[in-house]
């Protein structure tokens, strides 16, 4: 692979030469490798088709979950979001201990390595948002509840400039990977001021299906706005905006 240089930016392929553009630059590199058909038949790359069917599986899993928070994501990701939690996935997949190699899956994986992922890497729930919370999951009623001990906003929450409000969001999904279906809850505060004003104890409790039998995930996270005129706008189309999977219960 190699980095193209000059005014003129090529895309397609000359010769044996294929140019594309990616999110660091425009690219090129010499076409070649191992024909597809023997790649799917020939017994020397069963690992790659393993591999191959796992990975699948891993994005498969990926889009899936990003669907269920899509209501709280749209505006809370960076632009590698999707490629880190593929990867993230890959490694839920290859920690199940049950299955063969090729077959293994999130649900026999370890779904609880997603606990701690950040949808946006560039605002980080844990360095935007520092006042103490509790995060639980409770299969047999579906509860799952973030709760906040009291803080002031001005030394415990990391605002980015211009903002001048804020709000704390949760979001908490049953996911059936193997179907391909999700129940998701949210919950919300309204709009709270940047002030030096303690809150009271806040609680943010959503609901799925009592005694699910499927991986259970609970998001938290904070929104920031802007007032001009007694209206509320979401800052810089939510660049600063943090969220992450605070829990989960896998089966």
């Amino acid at each position: 692979m190699a980095e193209q240089k000059g005014i003129i930016k090529l895309k397609g392929i000359i010769g044996d030469i294929s140019f594309y553009k990616t999110a660091n630059g425009y690219m090129a590199r010499e076409r070649g490798g191992v024909d597809g058909k023997r790649i799917a038949t020939d017994p020397n790359f069963q690992r790659t088709r393993e591999n191959g069917a796992e990975f699948g599986r891993a994005g498969k899993a990926g889009k899936l979950l990003r669907t269920a928070f899509r209501s709280v994501s749209i505006t809370t990701s960076d632009s590698k979001m999707s490629n880190r939690l593929t990867q993230l996935m890959v490694k839920v997949i290859q920690a199940d201990a049950t299955s063969i190699r090729g077959e293994r899956n999130v649900i026999d994986g370890e779904a609880e390595l997603l606990q701690g992922f950040e949808f946006n890497a560039n605002s980080k729930l844990n360095t935007s948002f520092l006042a103490p919370y509790s995060a639980t999951i409770v299969r047999a009623t579906g509860v799952m509840t973030v709760t906040v001990d009291p803080y002031v906003a001005l030394t415990m929450v990391a605002a980015p400039d211009g903002a001048t409000h804020y709000k704390l969001l949760s979001a908490g999904a049953a996911i059936d990977f193997e179907n391909g279906r999700f129940e998701v809850d949210t919950a919300n505060t309204a709009e709270l001021g940047l002030n030096n004003v303690a809150t009271s104890l806040l609680t943010l409790t959503t609901n799925v299906p009592l005694a699910s039998t499927h991986p259970l995930f609970l998001a938290f996270g904070i929104d920031y706005y802007q007032a001009v005129n007694g209206m509320m706008y979401p800052l810089n189309n939510g660049a600063y905006n943090s969220l992450c999977i605070v829990k989960v219960d896998g089966v």
